[in-house]
């Protein structure tokens, strides 16, 4: 009986200690970032923030973007619990077309692999639309 108590007690303990097993929480202010229509050749940075929420160190391992077209940038050491970081994205503003990528980040996380989201649309405003009314007629002299 003395044993079988033992066994309980040492089991109870082993439980407790991995129920309190420290684990990172990463949570994102935003997972999308809006570009709205902006011109060709502007400022593509934006800023993905975050925060550990956890409570052991955040380490971001990699951070890979759908296209060579957007440059990530993650945090280079770990977040500390409670501390804030955050992903910079470099989206090339010289290529005229609407933005849609994907930014994957992978780190120690409760949840190790989250997609973050850009979009918008990048318009070169040298260049008329055949839409666009003119202010005189190609027949006017």
């Amino acid at each position: 009986m003395k044993h079988l108590i033992t066994i309980l007690f040492i089991g109870l303990i082993g439980f407790s200690v991995n129920a309190q097993e420290k684990v990172a929480k990463i949570e994102f202010k935003d997972t999308t970032i809006d570009y709205g229509t902006i011109e060709k050749g502007a400022d593509g940075v934006r800023v993905f923030e975050f925060t550990n929420t956890g409570n052991a160190p955040l380490i971001i391992s990699n951070v890979k973007s759908s296209c060579g077209c957007t440059v990530p940038k993650k945090p280079d050491g770990p977040i500390a619990p409670g501390e804030t970081g955050e992903i910079q994205v470099k989206y090339d503003t010289n290529r005229v077309m609407p933005i849609r990528k994907t930014i994957t980040v992978m780190s120690n996380a409760d949840t190790p692999t989250i997609a973050l989201k850009i979009k918008g649309e990048v318009i070169d405003p040298s260049k008329t639309s055949v839409l666009e009314k003119k202010d005189k007629s190609v027949m006017s002299k």
